[in-house]
């Protein structure tokens, strides 16, 4: 959508998140104010162009739906076939999750006293319509699916940059990291 016109709730919701953005630079204030923003736009399941709805048949796609100008944020939209899901992952920015189609399944994790990676707490269900936040501050690392084992899900991820030029981490469960930058389905190669 970058390269088009994007869809008017998608536009009312980017200027409603710039007008946030502006007058707060708490991230505490600011995801509580962009929360009830995130949740209004998944409310509605008539928005979002099939261009950046598609599966892939081996992986999920995350597709670039508004990158600001400012590098303050970007507008993704993760679709996820049956069974796919990310490894455990971080983000290093601050981001919100709004459950558009689907379900999605999140699992919180933290590192224990010898550097391996443990589930914290029990994974959690995004169902349509719900929104849950991470960060550095608040909890960074998850690992994510698709709920659904016979149908496409798709989520909204709005991050505090351009997440696909964030360069990030993957973690394995004994502690290893490798560094990533995710991209978009829809850029140019």
């Amino acid at each position: 959508m970058s390269s088009s016109t994007p869809t008017p709730r998608l536009q009312h919701f980017v200027q409603q998140l710039s007008q946030t953005l502006e007058h707060s630079a708490d991230e505490a204030a600011l995801l509580a104010g962009a929360t009830p923003l995130l949740r209004a736009l998944v409310a509605h399941d008539d928005w979002l162009p099939d261009a950046f709805a598609q599966p892939h048949p081996q992986h999920y796609q995350q597709f670039l739906l508004h990158a600001d100008p400012a590098g303050r944020f970007s507008v993704v939209s993760f679709v996820w076939g049956p069974g796919q899901g990310t490894p455990i992952h971080d983000h290093t920015v601050w981001g919100l999750i709004g459950m558009l189609r689907g379900a999605e399944e999140g699992q919180r994790y933290a590192r224990d006293a010898q550097g391996r990676w443990l589930p914290d707490g029990p994974a959690q269900a995004l169902r349509p319509g719900q929104v849950e936040a991470v960060s550095p501050s608040i909890g960074d690392v998850h690992r994510v699916r698709n709920l659904l084992p016979d149908q496409v899900s798709i989520s909204i991820h709005v991050y505090g940059a351009d997440i696909g030029k964030v360069q990030r981490h993957v973690f394995t469960e004994d502690g290893g990291v490798k560094p990533f930058v995710s991209g978009y389905a829809n850029a140019a190669q």
